[in-house]
């Protein structure tokens, strides 16, 4: 390839990421502002958020656990999450003798209390092991949350809140996601940090 056809792809590349941001600035700033508040809500009360996702929703669910028991970018106290996908000899046990679509709702089942909030991460909305895990969540009296892609897939029926992306990209799916996640975590570290 000449160096001008690479820079095409990259720029088509650049095009479709901004396409995606353009459309969730227009569409989707209530519902993003909304899910900030249930998390709020969800630390003030003493509450924690678990989160899932496969692959590298597994890392961005890893990631966001660890900006609130850390902090993004405002000095404030920590904040209870877990990532369900960190516990190596959980999910290899759980998988092993239950099942691989049970490693996430067995954990929920173990983990969550009432009040407590269980984001899913699927970049397609048909992740089997997340749709169980927000099935057990609701059943653990749990509110749920989907970040999804494409249509939403089973997923966006089954969470309380859901915002999709809607590409079949899912590297551009992922990066929405992360955006996301980190909007969210603005929020929150804006409200922790003026409380405190």
């Amino acid at each position: 390839m000449s160096d001008k056809k690479d820079h095409k792809e990259i720029e088509r590349i650049f095009d479709e990421h901004i396409s995606l941001v353009q459309n969730l600035k227009s569409t989707r700033p209530a519902e993003i502002w909304q899910i900030g508040q249930l998390l709020i809500k969800c630390f003030k009360r003493g509450n924690k958020i678990l989160l899932c996702g496969n692959g590298g929703s597994a890392a961005d669910a890893q990631h966001l656990a660890a900006e609130f028991t850390g902090r993004f970018v405002r000095e404030r106290r920590p904040l209870p999450a877990i990532a369900l996908t960190t516990d190596a000899s959980a999910m290899t046990a759980i998988a092993n003798d239950f099942g691989f679509e049970t490693v996430f709702s067995r954990q929920v089942q173990a983990l969550s209390v009432k009040g407590d909030v269980v984001i899913g991460l699927s970049t397609s909305g048909k992740s089997q092991n997340v749709k169980q895990a927000l099935l057990m969540a609701k059943s653990c009296g749990c509110a749920t949350i989907g970040l999804l892609g494409s249509d939403g897939g089973e997923i966006a029926k089954i969470a309380d809140k859901s915002i999709i992306v809607h590409s079949t990209n899912t590297a551009r799916v992922q990066e929405m996601h992360i955006t996301i996640g980190h909007i969210l975590c603005d929020l929150i570290d804006t409200h922790f940090a003026s409380s405190k």
